[in-house]
Parts: structure tokens; sequence; C-alpha cells
């Protein structure tokens, strides 16, 4: 998991990560103009009245809960390093290491890894790392990575978070344009909603291809199983949640088919059928919600959740508007 440092804010002083925002005087150089989260796991504009805002400040309660997850992996799997792993990307030189450094230990971070690029893009690192999911405040940086292939997502904090759980990481997903392809979104833009329920219909049963995040989900579930295999079933310290605006009824079968082709599941599916999607995120309490579609990472801001925007596919072009789209 590959985490970037957010935008400078003069005068702040150091707080750290989720994407933490702290200047050291400097213009650009300054510890933030850069932090990308991305997670490997495996071996793994607001206008002042809105509610959302760059994630640019330290929030504990995700890496509480990963460093819960690498514990009780480490005292199931003494031999396993199939744990999680923060490296922390950074656009600073060097001499801000001392600072970085103290403001980790400070929070009790447990990220050991950095990269400080001295005003380089970081992007061409992340292959390197095997980053599976990269987090940043950037949102050039974050299309960058989308475009080379990597699980990346633009972080946005809530004005009061809600409290999570420090011991099991939950994650929420949206379906279309995030774990699967835009395809029905396609349709519904270009054709209405009659279209694009027919459409489902008559493609029940043929899988949707995968979206920029199938990955991440698969990554999430092969850890899951190592908990299973040791009878932490019920117990297990991550959760996984599906939350759509599809409805069940006309149009849910073909995603649940589509992850049970892959061999994936999610340990909850939320069919809102166009319902707002804030309400139920205030609920299942997730560390981070992923999204195509800013109008509900602003709704999930709305709620206290930390949510991340995923540029891509055709919405990005098209933004939602007040009418429902049950494909999302």
């Amino acid at each position: 998991m590959s985490l970037d440092p957010v935008q400078v804010m003069k005068g702040q002083e150091p707080t750290a990560i989720p994407t933490p925002t702290t200047s050291n005087g400097d213009s650009k150089g300054s510890w933030d103009s850069s932090k990308d989260v991305y997670e490997h796991k495996g071996s793994t504009k607001k206008p002042r009245s809105a509610p959302v805002r760059r994630a640019r400040k330290v929030e504990g309660g995700i890496f509480f809960a990963l460093d819960a997850v690498n514990t009780k992996l480490r005292e199931l799997y003494p031999e396993s390093e199939e744990l999680f792993d923060i490296v922390l990307v950074t656009y600073n030189h060097a001499h801000v290491g001392i600072r970085l450094i103290n403001t980790i230990n400070y929070h009790n971070l447990f990220i050991e890894r950095f990269c400080m690029t001295g005003g380089s893009s970081p992007i061409g690192y992340l292959k390197a790392w095997h980053t599976n999911l990269y987090l940043s405040a950037d949102a050039e940086k974050v299309k960058e990575a989308l475009a080379e292939g990597i699980a990346a997502a633009t972080m946005f904090m809530p004005e009061k978070q809600t409290e999570v759980s420090e011991t099991q990481l939950r994650v929420a997903f949206d379906g279309d344009a995030v774990l699967f392809s835009d395809e029905s979104e396609r349709i519904f833009k270009a054709h209405g909603l009659d279209k694009f329920f027919e459409h489902e219909r008559e493609n029940e049963n043929t899988l949707l291809d995968h979206g920029p995040l199938k990955g991440f989900l698969e990554l999430l579930g092969k850890l899951q199983k190592k908990f299973y295999a040791k009878g932490h079933r019920l117990d297990c310290p991550i959760r996984t949640y599906l939350v759509t605006a599809r409805s069940a009824a006309s149009s849910g079968i073909r995603a649940l088919k589509t992850l049970r082709a892959w061999g994936l599941e999610t340990d909850e599916a939320l069919f809102l059928a166009g319902a707002p999607k804030g309400p139920m995120l205030e609920k299942i309490r997730p560390h981070i919600y992923f999204d195509d579609q800013m109008f509900h990472v602003e709704g999930a801001a709305e709620m206290g959740t930390v949510a991340a925007h995923v540029p891509y596919g055709i919405a990005q072009k098209h933004p939602h508007k007040k009418s429902s789209n049950p494909s999302k």
C-alpha cells in the first residue's frame, strides 16, 4: 500500500499519514507535496462550505487496523511474509527524512519503507514496490497510476471522521467502474434507464469485465482465507462490503454472478436501488470507501466516512446528476 503526502499547507505542524500534510517552511519541497499510500500485500476543491476535503492529516484508525491484522497473521503464520506493507512516498528531499521519521514515531505508525523523490514523480517507483493499491491526495498522480494498470484512488477526508474499529479492517467498494468495468454505466449514459435494465436482463449470465480495484479485493480475499483456514471465519479481522445503487432484483444478480465466477466474495452486499449510500456507510463504518463518482464520495464524507475517488470510466466525462442511476 502506498501513501502519498498531499499538498503543502504552510504554517501547519507535521501530522502524519493517511495523507498527511505538513510543511517544513519550504515551498514545493516541504513534506507534503505528495505522499502516497500504497498497500501491497501478499509477499502483500473544496469550497469552504463543502463537507469533504483532500486528506491532509493523520488519521490513525486504518493504520491501527492494519497493524492488528498483521499482528494476528504473525501469530497464526510465524514464517509467512504475507502481510500489509505500507510504503510512504513523498516529493520531499532526503533532508526532510528526520522530521518524517519523528512524525511517524510520534504517531506510533508501523511504516518502515519510504521513498523521497526530491521533486520527481513517484509513479515510476510503484511497480518496483509491487504496489497493489496507491492512495494519494493528488488526483493527477492517481490517474497516472491507473493508466499504468495500478489500482489507485484519490483520498478525501470528512470534516469530522466517524470512529472506526482498531481491531478489524473494513473496506467498502462500489461496483461498476470500481470492482467491475463501466460497461453497464455506458449503456445507462447512452440509452437511459429502461435500456440499462434490458441490457442487464439480457446479459445476466455474461460476466462483467474487471475494474481497476478487482485485484485489491482479490488480495484482501487471499488474506481472509488465511484466517478462515485457522478457524477464524466468524472473527476474521478483515471484512469487505459491496455497496452499490444497483437493484438486487433487476441488476444485482449479474454483479454477484461475476464475483462468484471470479472466485471472490464480499462479506456483505448492499443493493440500494438508487438510495443514498451515506447512511449505510455510516452504519458500516468502513476505514475507506471506494467509488468512481464524486457525488457518492461527498455523500460518504457527509456521514463521516473516509472516501476515495477512483477516476475511471464514463462517469468521469458525464458526472452524476440528481436522478439516481441504479448501476452505481
